[in-house]
């Protein structure tokens, strides 16, 4: 193509994306939730979306898909047009772990394009209140010493709960069966009625518990101490392990292809509405926390994320196929 015709392309497309800025949206966009009303990422996901609705002056639709973990309404969205009309409220089950231990219909890495995070909650390791650990040292030391003789209940085989939990074992040296259970409810209805001797769960699903003494908590599995429950240490800051950051992710992403400018406003319009102090409320309210990323460090975020339940999904032998 000669040189003036480059240019003139190259100003044609200037003028087409700035029009397109000023232009999007003009119309509702749709934010399909592969999870039942209710679930974290749902709340999340209308706290926050709406918020952005008032800031950027259009709805944002929420459309709930759910259906066989996330997977359903992921592969929806995945599929959808990227004209930056249907987004999709992610999160960690579907998006970082699904795809590494089970087929699923889409490639998180090459069929989505990250937009903001939301929020985050750690895992918090919780027991009966009668088990005999007063702390996490404690509570390591016991099962180190009886390899096999306690187990862990979990949400299910796969879930994020279940491999935190096996990250936890292995890193620690611990030697525990697991109990899966049809979600985290039964999970800790039995953790709590003693049937099971530990878990890994995320702070929304036991802080009630927690609080009312029905579970002991020893650690939790963020790089920091949680905002929810600061008098707990993390696994890092309470014993010998170097590196340990598990949390479950909940944000914003679109089809491959959504037009830069309609990206890059909604992750500037995301990032602002997380920030408000009401959002903040509300997420803290719910046992989440908010959290945020600069938009050019998400995607590298999220496939650590993806590569480390991966990995500890192989050295587990875990597959759902």
């Amino acid at each position: 193509m000669p040189l003036k015709a480059r240019l003139f392309a190259s100003i044609l497309l200037a003028v087409a994306g700035v029009a397109f800025a000023q232009g999007y949206p003009n119309r509702p966009i749709k934010v399909v939730v592969p999870w039942p009303p209710g679930q974290a990422t749902d709340t999340v996901a209308r706290v926050v979306t709406d918020k952005m609705g008032s800031q950027i002056g259009q709805q944002l639709v929420i459309d709930n898909r759910p259906g066989a973990g996330g997977t359903i309404g992921s592969d929806f969205a995945a599929k959808a047009a990227p004209d930056g009309y249907t987004i999709l409220a992610g999160s960690s089950g579907p998006i970082s772990i699904s795809p590494r231990v089970q087929k699923v219909p889409y490639d998180p890495d090459k069929d989505f394009e990250p937009i903001c995070l939301m929020a985050s909650t750690a895992y918090v390791i919780v027991s009966h209140p009668s088990f005999p650990a007063k702390d996490y040292g404690e509570f390591v030391a016991a099962l180190k010493a009886n390899p096999g003789k306690y187990n862990f209940a979990s949400s299910g085989t796969g879930a994020t709960a279940h491999l935190a939990a096996e990250l936890f074992n292995s890193s620690v040296g611990i030697q525990a069966s697991h109990v899966p259970y049809k979600g985290s409810a039964p999970a800790i209805t039995d953790l709590i009625a003693g049937h099971v001797t530990y878990a890994f769960e995320t702070v929304a699903s036991v802080l009630p518990h927690v609080k009312a003494g029905k579970l002991k908590a020893y650690a939790v599995s963020s790089p920091a101490r949680s905002i929810i429950l600061p008098e707990l240490p993390t696994i890092v800051e309470a014993g010998n392990v170097a590196d340990f950051d598990v949390r479950a992710w909940i944000g914003l992403i679109a089809p491959t292809g959504i037009p830069r400018e309609a990206r890059q406003r909604l992750a500037a319009e995301c990032q602002k509405a997380v920030q408000t102090a009401d959002v903040k409320e509300k997420l803290l309210a719910a046992g989440l926390e908010p959290d945020s990323l600069p938009l050019d460090q998400i995607a590298g975020y999220l496939r650590k994320q993806g590569e480390r339940f991966g990995e500890v999904a192989r050295q587990a032998k875990i597959r759902l196929d």
